[in-house]
């Protein structure tokens, strides 16, 4: 589920314009990033995603688990600071939301760091 949000979400800003999220409301928060940034940053949540999913391919990047979604937790972090700053408070949720997927994970997974 996690890598499926977060896969989805950083499709979305790779894929979309950078003026049409601009000029969404629901976006307004990618008026204080570059257009690169924001391209990076569904970079990163695609990766993430990727690197949540691909041990159940190839059983030899299971140490990917526990490191990609403590990665995406960290994005959570960011993006609520971001929210906060904004003092967009209700879009809070998703982020706290997505941090604990993302923070169960990686807690749960964290034994595949060994092998």
């Amino acid at each position: 589920m996690v890598a499926v949000a977060f896969a989805g979400a950083g499709m979305m800003k790779l894929t979309t314009s950078y003026m049409k999220m601009i000029t969404n409301p629901d976006m307004a928060w990618t008026r204080d990033f570059s257009e690169t940034q924001i391209k990076i940053i569904g970079a990163l949540e695609v990766l993430g995603a990727i690197g949540v999913i691909a041990p159940m391919f190839v059983k030899k990047f299971g140490y990917l688990v526990p490191i990609a979604a403590m990665g995406l937790a960290l994005t959570m972090i960011g993006a609520a600071l971001t929210h906060i700053g904004r003092g967009e408070y209700e879009a809070l949720i998703p982020n706290i939301v997505l941090f604990g997927l993302a923070s169960y994970v990686a807690n749960t997974r964290k034994g595949m760091l060994k092998k």
